[in-house]
């Protein structure tokens, strides 16, 4: 299920047609052989599968595209929901193969203008592809129940949701750049996307996410005015940011939720061999980073709670290694600022990412002129603070839709 194969024009109608494929869903029909959606995980999966000529591909351009049927609740009666997989960037700028989830609702769009959009960062925290949203949404997995019900509120309001698989192929976890380019091509991907009624390149597009999903919705916020100026955005909801990958570290070490810092190693070491890890661990941490690979978040969680990373390494203080440093630097938010407006929202008592790194991310945007509106709770639990503070967001994302001046608490 693949796009056409590219070839080189050699008249104007050549390259017209060429240019036709280059921005339009060029989707074959399924192949008597090709496994039902959902019904086999990403990796055995031949839609996940990258085209050997991927780097010929635009960055956002589409390789291929299904409907699918949903299996979470009742989305299947209220939304149309398709799969498109498209070329996107790893953080070194090499191609990949990325899917997004488009849901539109069947309720037609009576509003004014086009159809708004919002891309939904779900916090799929994970290592593994079976942990994506759009394998959970075709298979009914508790990861696609999580970003499906936290879209509810958004398709009630008629407005239609992208879900990026933003960790992409490798399933990568807190790799910044590489979130950044794997959300804001999707949106290009389905701004290319011809199947959809409704939907092209004029709707107006938001950011949304929570935890691991605002790392990515930060990270395309930030990339988005030189990574993809052609992608316009109307706003950014993010809460509970692990903006700064060292410090959610130091301060996840050795307690309940230090499964974070083992899907952070193991995906960090994939995306970045500079960091050669391997040269940094102990037998026990060999087989830690073998045991954190390829599992969902539940599953990390639970095989790591209350270790030190030092229990793992040869070295008193990995995150101070002179190869690791530098990479955490480098997923560190805050080196350049969004255009677009932000609502950061946080909990002051967050016991799994830290308010004082996102404080700090609010400090680093503003100064370099970022419209950012911030707000915090004096008391409050990481899982809780997104559900009282939905409210908010959708006040935030309802008024950017509408044109409405955003606050600057700068």
């Amino acid at each position: 299920m693949r796009a056409a194969p590219s070839f080189r024009p050699r008249t104007f109608a050549g390259v017209v047609l060429a240019a036709l494929l280059a921005t339009t869903a060029v989707a074959p029909p399924a192949r008597a052989d090709d496994p039902p959606p959902g019904s086999v995980p990403p990796d055995q999966d031949p839609f996940y599968a990258a085209p050997a000529n991927i780097g010929t591909y635009r960055a956002g351009q589409i390789v291929a595209s299904r409907k699918i049927t949903p299996k979470v609740g009742d989305l299947d009666t209220k939304a149309d929901v398709w799969q498109i997989s498209y070329r996107s960037n790893d953080s070194r700028l090499a191609p990949q193969l990325v899917v997004t989830s488009l849901v539109v609702p069947k309720k037609p769009w009576t509003g004014p203008g086009a159809r708004p959009v919002v891309s939904v960062q779900a916090a799929e925290d994970s290592t593994g592809t079976q942990c994506a949203p759009s394998y959970g949404l075709s298979s009914g997995s508790v990861i696609a129940a999580w970003s499906a019900v936290w879209s509810t509120q958004l398709l009630d309001q008629g407005w239609a949701v992208a879900l990026p698989d933003h960790e992409g192929p490798k399933s990568v976890f807190m790799a910044g750049p590489q979130a950044g380019h794997a959300v804001l091509d999707g949106i290009r991907a389905v701004k290319n996307f011809t199947g959809a009624p409704g939907i092209g390149r004029h709707n107006p597009w938001t950011l949304n996410g929570y935890s691991g999903g605002a790392q990515a919705t930060g990270w395309a916020a930030q990339m988005q005015p030189s990574y993809a100026p052609d992608v316009p955005l109307k706003g950014a909801a993010m809460g509970g940011t692990p903006a700064d990958p060292e410090a959610v570290a130091r301060y996840l070490d050795g307690g309940l939720f230090s499964g974070f810092e083992a899907a952070a190693a193991a995906s960090l070491a994939a995306e970045f061999p500079e960091m050669n890890i391997d040269a940094l661990l102990n037998d026990a941490g060999r087989q830690a980073i073998a045991q954190a690979r390829g599992k969902c978040l539940t599953d990390i969680l639970s095989a790591f709670a209350f270790k030190k990373l030092s229990d793992y390494s040869t070295v008193p203080d990995p995150l101070a290694a002179p190869t690791v440093k530098p990479v955490l630097e480098l997923n560190t938010m805050g080196a350049t600022a969004p255009t677009t407006p932000i609502f950061n929202y946080h909990a002051n008592t967050d016991e799994i990412v830290p308010v004082g790194q996102a404080d700090q991310l609010v400090k680093d945007w503003c100064a370099k002129g970022a419209k950012v509106q911030t707000t915090r709770s004096w008391v409050g639990e990481h899982a809780l603070e997104m559900v009282f503070k939905n409210g908010e967001v959708m006040t935030f994302l309802t008024d950017r839709y509408a044109g409405k001046p955003a606050k600057n608490t700068c």
